[in-house]
This record gives structure tokens, C-alpha cells and sequence, in this order.
């Protein structure tokens, strides 16, 4: 009941909850990680607290990338940023950083997007010069700097996506 005894809306819905009874959004995503409304076909969501191996997570963040599905990628980095070594964790934050970034230009929210961009950047930076597990860290600051500087609207994640390792040597 609502003060002066009126019912409350019907509108109103309880929290959805996972298995353990942490608070859930159940609510379908699109390919950029948006809410659609219940009932909405939506793009199946990364399950999480998966471990991999450092390639693996690499592997499959750039799988997501390439197909313009930031935000998907950014959950499966942020698993490796939270089950990784303390002394690589920063790295993993960094890029799930940056693919939050990418999301956020994807979705055309250019100041989100710069500041995640440059936040992510800035995490990666201590790596520079370096290429733990393969992670093009030079070429991602640049990257990051780069699409902060032409942001002026949406961009398509796809086409924006960058490359998370250093090319294999011919």
C-alpha cells in the first residue's frame, strides 16, 4: 500500500536474483550490453566467473570484438581480471576498461567513452614496453588515444575494434 492506502502499481517488479540470491538483471541485452525489455530476443550473455587461461581470455575478447560485441568482451576480461595473478591484475582491469570504453563510443556516449578510454590506458600503462601474454599494450595506449581524439558520435564497435595482441612474427 502507498501512503493514504492506495495500492501500489502493478508495474512494479521484485529484483531478479541468481541462484545464490545476489540481485540479477535477467532482462535480455542487446549486442552492446542495453537492457530490452522482458521477453525481448537479446544475445545470449557470457556466463560469469569463468577462469581460462590468459590466450583463452585474449582469444575469446577478440572473438567478441571483431564481432562488434564490446561489452560481451569486457565480462570476459574482467573474469580474467579477477581470477588472474595479483601482479597482472591491473593489465585485465585496463582492458576490460577499454572495451568498456568501446561500448560506451559504440553507444554514442562520447565523454563515457573518453573517460573509460583514457582510464584504461592509463591501467595498461605501467605494461608498456611489454607484451605480457602477448598483449599489444604499446599499440592499444595508442589505439585507446586515437579514438578518444575522432570521437564525435557512434561509432560501429566492429570497425573500431582493436587488435588485443602483437601480430604473430612471419
Amino acid at each position: 500500500m502507498r501512503a493514504g492506502g492506495a495500492p501500489a502499481p502493478e508495474t512494479s517488479r521484485r529484483r531478479d536474483r541468481d541462484a545464490e540470491g545476489r540481485a540479477r538483471n535477467a532482462r535480455p541485452r542487446d549486442g552492446l550490453g542495453r537492457p530490452l525489455p522482458y521477453g525481448s530476443p537479446g544475445v545470449a550473455r557470457q556466463p560469469e566467473g569463468v577462469v581460462r587461461e590468459p590466450t583463452e581470455s585474449l582469444a575469446e575478447a577478440q572473438r567478441l570484438l571483431d564481432d562488434g560485441m564490446p561489452f560481451h568482451a569486457h565480462e570476459v576480461l574482467e573474469d580474467a581480471w579477477k581470477s588472474g595473478p595479483p601482479a597482472e591484475r591491473e593489465l585485465w582491469r585496463g582492458l576490460a576498461q577499454l572495451a568498456v570504453g568501446l561500448t560506451h563510443a559504440a553507444r554514442g556516449n562520447v565523454t563515457g567513452a573518453g573517460s573509460l578510454l583514457t582510464r584504461g590506458a592509463a591501467a595498461i600503462g605501467p605494461y608498456a614496453g611489454t607484451a605480457p601474454h602477448g598483449v599489444d599494450v604499446d599499440g592499444l595506449i595508442r589505439w585507446a588515444g586515437e579514438l578518444v581524439g575522432s570521437l564525435r558520435g557512434p561509432v560501429p564497435a566492429a570497425d573500431h575494434a582493436p587488435r588485443l595482441r602483437v601480430a604473430a612474427e612471419r
